[in-house]
């Protein structure tokens, strides 16, 4: 049976949709702004739901695709520059020859009783995930996993797996951080602050749902990469991971480590003077974590760490400087997103300037640098078409005024239940709708006021509703075709949505069952802000 290409999967969605517009009634919810963290999103105001005049979508199903270009515009624009950044990098070999390295590296701990026991390829996927999982639980990372695909699926591939263990490690790792999630701010924290609860309350025994949900995406992965290395054909990406493998078995042809130039001392001298610039212009940054905020020296720390260490990687080859490079590129991600609140576009600028940087380091002329960045540009063009075309998707359904009837013919339909029932009843009402809506902000600012006055009515706790929205929000994430960062991951690995789907949805199933399980015990024992 062929397998449809995505994009065909994706704009039959899209039809379907439109078919959807002429059998649901039309309905639009009362809206207020409330000010939440200095933001305004729009609110829903509870039992103001008014049928309305449809709007059946025709040939709007066309004009789709322009609008969800439009709407996703932050989305494609990353995933361009990044595909561009890190093609430059590429074309140096610097990422390939250091993974190379690090697997030789990782060989001879290999031989030590301890790790031969434990299997050093685990720590190294177990180290990876958790740091990941982390990153999503703490700022909410999300879209950043984009730029980590062209790293970890080329260093899964050298490990003996393939390109599924890599999206594994990177972005199902922060996306299950981001469901299980203890300060994230584009869940928890607007969710609460809708609900009229202290932002970031219930701490605690999120951090234990963190833990759990973690060990289970952990397991899963290392019970999956060693059926995959044990034997590669029963990889779901086999045949079409041969780019990957021919491209890393190249790369390992590659024995020569090139010498600095002077082009190499030229970009050290000039990261150099930016980071002195940046360490008396910034030197003090509030770096923020949930309710918590810290004035630290970070980018004087990152000045005498960098200064010293890149002349050292300069100094013993071109590869080491530009690893440097990224090394330097990823704190500062980091240091951005926590202390500066940079998004897809500050980060997007970040990569593209280390890929400029990389370029020259490796004495690259201004041309070729060009040329290479509209190559990597055309090559991951499907993936950026596939993301405008899937946010068409929920711009249909907007149009066609039924997100609010679907939202409230479910919210009507759960009235009856138990406790129990109704808890259930929310955890699938979002993780149904997260399927059309995968903006968790959007969602909850739909969703959250209908569902906490519900949860007052049958007495249950709105930390409840808030951690049902934050489960529900999250695993379908990694699952819906709507989402941009999905089906961006997906390009960048070369992944086709349908074979993603059949991989991925037994373990979604496994991970909605455990989010269930784990609303339960708040019902029956106290725990606090519950």
């Amino acid at each position: 049976m062929k397998i449809p290409h995505t994009f065909t999967i994706v704009f039959s969605l899209v039809i379907l949709c439109a078919i959807a517009t002429w059998v649901v009634p039309g309905g639009k919810y009362a809206r207020e702004t409330v000010e939440i963290d200095g933001s305004p999103p729009s609110k829903v105001v509870p039992d103001s739901f008014q049928y309305t005049e449809s709007a059946p979508q025709t040939w709007q199903i066309f004009l789709s695709f322009f609008k969800g270009f439009l709407r996703t515009a932050d989305i494609i624009s990353f995933i361009f520059m990044i595909g561009g950044a890190f093609w430059i990098m590429n074309a140096t070999n610097a990422i390939n020859i250091g993974i190379f390295n690090f697997l030789r590296s990782t060989e001879k701990l290999q031989k030590l009783k301890f790790f031969k026991k434990i299997g050093v390829n685990n720590l190294v996927i177990t180290f990876i995930m958790i740091m990941f999982s982390l990153f999503g639980a703490v700022f909410g990372m999300s879209e950043e996993t984009i730029a980590f695909i062209i790293i970890f699926v080329p260093l899964a591939i050298s490990m003996g797996y393939d390109s599924v263990t890599g999206v594994l490690m990177c972005y199902v790792a922060a996306h299950i951080g981001f469901s299980g999630a203890m300060l994230n701010p584009f869940t928890i924290g607007i969710a609460q602050g809708i609900s009229g609860l202290p932002t970031f309350s219930g701490l605690e025994y999120r951090a234990l749902c963190w833990v759990i949900l973690t060990i289970i995406a952990i397991a899963f992965t290392l019970w999956y990469a060693h059926r995959v290395k044990k034997n590669p054909k029963k990889s779901f990406m086999y045949e079409l991971d041969r780019y990957w493998r021919e491209k890393t078995a190249a790369t390992q042809e590659v024995k020569e480590i090139q010498k600095s130039s002077y082009f190499t001392w030229i970009v050290y001298g000039v990261v150099s003077i930016a980071l002195i610039y940046c360490a008396f212009t910034f030197n003090c940054s509030a770096i923020t974590i949930g309710n918590s905020t810290a004035n630290l020296m970070i980018f004087p720390i990152i000045a005498t760490i960098f200064i010293p260490f890149g002349f050292y990687s300069a100094y013993k080859s071109v590869h080491s400087f530009i690893l440097s490079l990224l090394l330097l590129t990823i704190v500062v991600l980091v240091v951005g997103v926590l202390g500066y609140g940079w998004y897809v576009g500050e980060i997007a600028g970040l990569f593209f300037a280390m890929g400029i940087a990389s370029g020259f380091a490796f004495h690259f002329s201004y041309d070729k640098v060009i040329r290479l960045f509209l190559e990597g540009c055309k090559d991951i063009m499907n993936a950026a078409l596939v993301v405008a075309i899937a946010g068409g998707i929920i711009i249909i359904l907007e149009d066609g005024k039924i997100v609010d009837t679907i939202l409230y013919g479910i919210s009507q339909a759960m009235a009856s239940a138990g406790n129990v029932g109704s808890v259930g009843a929310m955890y699938l009402v979002q993780t149904l709708l997260n399927i059309i809506i995968p903006s968790a902000s959007a969602k909850a600012a739909l969703t959250m006021p209908i569902m906490a006055e519900f949860s007052d009515i049958i007495g249950v706790s709105r930390q409840m509703t808030v951690l049902a929205f934050q489960f529900g929000d999250g695993f379908t994430n990694m699952i819906t075709p709507t989402s941009g960062v999905l089906i961006g991951c997906l390009g960048m690995a070369r992944i086709p949505f349908s074979k993603w789907l059949k991989f991925f949805l037994p373990f979604l199933l496994i991970l909605i069952i455990f989010g269930f399980l784990l609303l339960l015990p708040p019902l029956f024992w106290h725990f606090n802000g519950f």
